[in-house]
């Protein structure tokens, strides 16, 4: 059977681990090292381009998703692999941010002990067969993370704005979201369970 050119790249992509939006999920965690290396120095001009290059990274979650679900290609791999790389690339310049006293060490220690524990338990639900949807407070959570990050890494005041003072603020309130959406993520799972058992 002949398929449209378009229909045939979908077809195959959809059965392969490989497709346009994992391979985007792999170039975002690809921009932890790039990261690392701009935050070993982070002056004004270092700052400010790894600010940028962590924003356009966190905006590829977007479209790897939106493409996953325009071209039919959602994958276990990709579901796996997209979460992934978000945590990786916001927890790898949080704890950059450690070292140049960016930001406090326990509220790192919190977001990244959140995230263990919930990919942790990620893995135990697919094992147990039970399926938890990602619900509106992870959402948040993961945006004003983002903001927050992109904001303390820009440390510097440009155009009068102090955007260190502005990622404490977002990072607070990342923090809430992050406790909130991993004590619900934690219900949500022991209810199924128990129905499920």
């Amino acid at each position: 059977m002949n398929l449209p050119k378009s229909e045939s790249l979908s077809h195959i992509q959809k059965y392969t681990a490989w497709n346009l939006p994992n391979i985007i999920s792999v170039l975002r965690i690809l921009a932890a090292p790039l990261l690392i290396l701009l935050l070993l120095s982070p002056d004004k001009k270092n700052s400010l381009t790894a600010a940028i290059v962590f924003a356009a990274a966190s905006l590829t979650d977007w479209l790897d998703g939106y493409l996953a679900r325009r071209l039919g290609v959602e994958t276990t791999f990709g579901r796996f692999l997209d979460p992934l790389a978000d945590k990786l690339l916001i927890v790898t310049c949080l704890i950059m941010l450690i070292s140049v006293g960016g930001v406090p060490a326990w509220m790192v220690a919190i977001i990244a002990g959140r995230e263990i524990a919930v990919t942790g338990l990620r893995s135990l639900a697919s094992i147990e067969g039970v399926v938890i949807a990602a619900g509106s407070l992870g959402k948040y959570k993961t945006a004003f993370q983002i903001a927050s990050a992109t904001a303390l890494i820009i440390h510097y005041k440009f155009f009068g704005i102090d955007f260190h003072t502005i990622g404490i603020i977002f990072l607070w309130i990342a923090l809430v979201f992050t406790l909130w959406s991993g004590i619900d993520y934690f219900v949500k799972f022991l209810r199924k369970v128990t129905i499920s058992m």
